[in-house]
């Protein structure tokens, strides 16, 4: 899953001159701030399709000094995907591991943000994951790799909820709680698509209305 979640864009760096940077923090700086602009770009137009020019239009880093930062594009973009992969199990985590709520009332409340989270970007954003996973036939081999790893480590957090949701007797679903993860994290996929060809969260509910009924409705033969 996911949706637009990613950090605030922050003051714009001051223009700089093509040079490398004169100390490593200052390199870090630069570099974070070109996977943030990445993280923005690749959520709206996916990552084939994302110019180098977009990333650092909002930045003030010349174009010749982004290969100080980055060896080439792909290198770019499994530096924005492993930034993401990151960031989003963080805010997994917040809604996930709250003790304050259910287990399904986490989930509840990870839905509502979401939606949240797309409607303040017009729904122009969606998952970057879920991008490449639409170009995944066209994306080298240590994209797919890592995409695998991201989507199993956001299913281990799902699946983790969701057992102790059946341990405290709130599902009723027999299925193992690792595949009810990956039908979850499927569905939510195409329905974080449709939100955005449809400018509204209401896939979002619609999809985990139904996904929760079947985990907590006994099947009915």
């Amino acid at each position: 899953m996911c949706s637009a979640f990613f950090p605030e864009p922050e003051v714009p760096l001051k223009p700089r001159r093509g040079r490398p940077p004169r100390t490593a923090r200052e390199f870090e700086d630069t570099r974070e701030a070109l996977i943030r602009s990445g993280l923005e770009v690749i959520t709206e137009t996916g990552y084939l399709s994302a110019g180098i020019e977009a990333v650092i239009k909002n930045i003030a880093v010349p174009k010749g000094s982004f290969y100080h930062y980055f060896k080439n594009k792909q290198d770019f973009g499994m530096a924005v995907l492993t930034a993401y992969g990151a960031f989003f199990a963080h805010k997994l985590d917040k809604f996930l591991l709250s003790t304050e709520l259910s287990p399904l009332q986490r989930i509840d409340a990870f839905v509502t943000h979401a939606g949240q989270a797309m409607a303040k970007f017009e729904f122009r954003r969606g998952c970057l994951v879920g991008n490449l996973l639409q170009e995944s036939p066209q994306l080298p081999d240590d994209f797919l790799q890592k995409l695998k790893t991201i989507l199993y480590d956001w299913e281990s957090r799902i699946a983790l909820c969701l057992e102790e949701a059946r341990q405290a007797g709130d599902i009723v679903s027999t299925m193992p709680t690792a595949s009810l993860a990956q039908i979850f994290w499927s569905g939510w996929e195409g329905a974080v698509m449709r939100a955005k060809l449809f400018r509204s969260a209401g896939p979002l509910d619609q999809f985990w209305a139904y996904f929760r009924h079947t985990l907590v409705s006994p099947v009915q033969s």
